[in-house]
């Protein structure tokens, strides 16, 4: 039987879509629209880094926030090399290289249903933060979602006891207050308002809904003036980690990209609240609702957004040729 020589075998290899997964992995959340990654390919191989100029200092001092924010840019790039028909194997980062969070092996494979699905359920995705109908989330939806997810290390915890869900609420609104006060606050919130044409926050996503009580916002000015983040009616769910460290929170920016798909498939909206992990205070009072065993990473809330509000504007994205080093 002839060997084909490796050499015939490399040429007769089809290029891996790098710029197309890179290019759609530019819209995954992050915090304040950050966007704090950088992508070098080399290769089958696509190389994700954190982009440490990004970094929030007064409220994500640790950079928890930056890597979640990395680890959901990951998860977009995985799903769109598996809709490309592409096998997308993540491998850990170098800890010899500055802020080399992980590594993508892209492999040809084959397109399937679910992933064209989840390509398309987080093509369309988009975070608004006005308020949520008063239609309460049942408990079993926000059972099933969580049990529909997570993986080693990180896990969806539903918050659906009555009591836990008020300490939440007043956790989330101690938040608020705590980190409204901190030095250098406003002017780091602000700077990200209207930052410009590629990246930050358009004033029209944090405009108020005036047939609804006023929401609370991470970019108000006075304390006094802020309500609650969490309501009643919203379904609240945490996701955990049983460490924490960059792994767990590159897994868990993963992990909300795959709970952001999911709830969509149930017709529910999504928003991340990240201010409750923000405070060591209210870190470590979200901590003991849990149970003391788990580390809360991010809260989110879930619930049905109204059907015929109008779309808010989407936010900005830095061009491919800023993210994608070649």
């Amino acid at each position: 039987m002839q060997m084909v020589p490796d050499v015939l075998r490399r040429v007769d290899r089809p290029a891996p879509p790098v710029r197309q997964v890179v290019d759609f992995a530019r819209g995954a959340p992050s915090i304040h629209n950050t966007q704090p990654w950088l992508w070098g390919a080399r290769g089958n191989r696509l190389e994700l880094y954190a982009d440490r100029t990004r970094q929030l200092a007064v409220t994500d001092p640790t950079g928890r926030n930056l890597v979640i924010s990395c680890g959901a840019a990951l998860e977009y790039a995985r799903v769109a090399a598996a809709a490309l028909g592409w096998t997308a194997e993540v491998e850990a980062g170098d800890r010899r290289l500055a802020d080399h969070l992980a590594t993508l092996v892209l492999e040809p494979g084959r397109a399937t249903p679910a992933a064209e699905e989840a390509h398309r359920l987080l093509q369309l995705r988009y975070t608004d933060r006005r308020r949520f109908t008063s239609w309460p989330i049942p408990t079993g939806l926000l059972e099933r979602l969580a049990r529909s997810l997570g993986e080693t290390g990180v896990t969806v915890v539903p918050l659906t006891a009555p009591a836990d869900r008020i300490r939440v609420e007043l956790v989330a609104r101690e938040a608020t207050r705590l980190e409204q006060v901190l030095p250098g606050y406003e002017e780091e919130q602000r700077a990200w308002i209207e930052r410009g044409p590629d990246d930050g926050v358009p004033a029209a996503t944090l405009a108020t809904d005036q047939h609804r009580d006023r929401r609370p916002s991470r970019y108000d000015g006075d304390p006094a003036e802020a309500t609650d983040d969490v309501r009643s009616t919203d379904g609240v769910l945490v996701l955990c980690a049983t460490e924490d460290d960059p792994v767990a929170w590159l897994r868990t920016g993963e992990l909300l990209c795959r709970l952001w798909a999911r709830a969509a498939q149930e017709g529910l909206s999504l928003v991340p609240l990240s201010q409750p992990v923000e405070i060591h205070r209210t870190r470590r009072a979200l901590r003991e609702i849990l149970g003391g065993d788990l580390h809360p990473e991010l809260v989110v809330r879930v619930g049905w957004q109204e059907i015929a509000r109008s779309p808010l504007p989407r936010t900005p994205r830095r061009p491919l040729s800023e993210v994608l080093i070649d």
